[in-house]
């Protein structure tokens, strides 16, 4: 064995004995393979694991986890990336990606997702049923990482809820090697911890969820110059005050780049971009969003009606893996004076380092809480304010500063927890746990990870 910034990680014999045991693929450091291995669509969180298992099946996982058990070696699962996480270094990180089956069973309006589909994946393949899965705005993201992490979906939530909610079983490996499958009725402790809980009793290799009939929405998105920034931030309470749970809104000021990558029309300016989706009637749709039309022609509008496969359209999420830092707080209300601090905000960031700040709508369905509830604490938010910033590091540092202090803005309105899906780098467990949720997540942990191997690349929940 060798030791790694204070870590132990197994040395290349133990390395060997394991990629004997899987059809997979097993990196060391000095491996070719490595950084592809590693890398995720946050370039920001470049981790450091002494060893990789790319799992291509379930016995990988099992093999990777008894592996790491045996040496006390903490573990981390990544599918996608998505997510920044604080790095970390000698670990056994279980990558995922191979693992991307995705099954339709049309007749229960259910489908079969592997821990490495993408939400792309499931979407495409949903849609020739008629079906569609609760998913996020960007197609890249892995379909098993969202569900686990609340799943906020800004198509189909306010409608229906939350993904996690909407989780018929799970298979999952947990820290002692076994391979469970959980349900409601099949160990319903465990399977309400997963969803929510992500990895932090062991890697979910295959998620059974469920479907919603939608083929078509009304929606798209409106970019307004900067002279209409804020008519738009204002307007905004007026479209989502009574709206119907089919209409999700958002809007996002955009701070672009000078830089040939972005559109001409957009290159180097502020921007408000207005996310609209609707699954009732066109007539409807402009009906709601004709506070926005008021304000007058668009820079670009896009929306209409669209085939549910365009969805990815909307929030135009970039599709290329970037260094990023995220920042986010759920909110009770937006009444006037918040709306001023967001016009004071739309102003600051002209000049920074912040690419993005959103408002989100949420409440409809999403503020529901079903008898076999998942630990979610942002039902009780109205609306969500997130924000990046993206670029080298130096960049990504001075952006997330400014984003904090905009985000902070806001504080007298925030519930005090983040979504899930939203959590930063630095955000722990209690910002995205209730406390009675966190109490019975960590009594939990202590029944399946005492030793909390399973602690890198999650919000860990200590046993303790």
């Amino acid at each position: 064995m060798t030791e790694n910034q204070g870590r132990t990680v197994p040395a290349e014999a133990d390395a060997t004995e394991l990629d004997h045991r899987i059809t997979g693929s097993v990196f060391t450091p000095d491996d070719a393979g490595y950084s592809a291995a590693v890398a995720g669509f946050n370039l920001l969180s470049q981790h450091r694991p002494g060893l990789v298992v790319a799992a291509s099946t379930t016995a990988d996982v099992q093999a990777a986890v008894a592996f790491a058990a045996a040496h006390d070696l903490p573990v981390g699962v990544m599918a996608t990336g998505h997510q920044p996480f604080p790095l970390a270094d000698g670990f056994l990180l279980i990558t995922t990606g191979e693992m991307n089956a995705v099954e339709i069973d049309a007749d229960r309006s259910v489908a079969r997702v592997g821990a490495g589909a993408r939400i792309s994946d499931v979407v495409e393949l949903a849609q020739t049923a008629g079906l569609a899965p609760l998913h996020g705005a960007s197609p890249t993201v892995g379909a098993v990482g969202f569900t686990l992490g609340g799943g906020l979906s800004p198509f189909l939530g306010r409608t229906h809820g939350w993904a996690a909610d909407h989780v018929v079983s799970i298979e999952v490996v947990t820290p002692d090697g076994v391979l469970r499958r959980v349900s409601a009725e099949t160990e319903p402790e465990l399977f309400w911890g997963l969803r929510g809980g992500r990895s932090n009793f062991g890697v979910v290799t295959e998620l059974e969820i469920e479907l919603f009939p939608v083929t078509s929405f009304y929606g798209g998105g409106m970019y307004y110059s900067a002279g209409d920034v804020e008519a738009v931030l204002r307007a905004f309470p007026d479209v989502v005050r009574n709206a119907p749970d089919g209409f999700t809104c958002s809007v996002a000021l955009l701070n672009f780049p000078p830089i040939p990558e972005v559109p001409e029309l957009l290159r180097g300016r502020l921007v408000a971009h207005v996310r609209v989706v609707h699954l009732g009637s066109d007539e409807e749709a402009e009906k709601l969003i004709a506070p926005f039309r008021a304000i007058g022609p668009a820079v670009s509008d896009t929306v209409g009606r669209h085939p549910y496969s365009e969805f990815d359209a909307v929030h135009a999420d970039p599709v290329d893996p970037a260094p990023y830092e995220e920042h986010s707080a759920a909110l009770t209300d937006l009444p006037a004076e918040a709306v001023d601090r967001l016009v004071e905000n739309a102003r600051l960031i002209v000049g920074s380092p912040v690419t993005a700040l959103e408002i989100r709508h949420l409440g409809g369905a999403l503020a529901k809480r079903p008898s076999a509830a998942s630990p979610i604490a942002a039902r009780d938010a109205v609306f969500n304010v997130w924000g990046v910033t993206m670029g080298p590091p130096e960049v990504v540092d001075a952006g997330i500063t400014v984003l904090r202090e905009m985000v902070e803005r806001l504080e007298p309105w925030a519930t005090g927890h983040t979504v899930t899906n939203f959590a930063g780098r630095d955000d722990r467990a209690e910002q995205v746990f209730a406390a009675a949720d966190l109490d019975r997540l960590r009594r939990l942990k202590r029944q399946y990870d005492p030793r909390n191997l399973f602690r890198v690349n999650n919000h860990n929940i200590t046993p303790e």
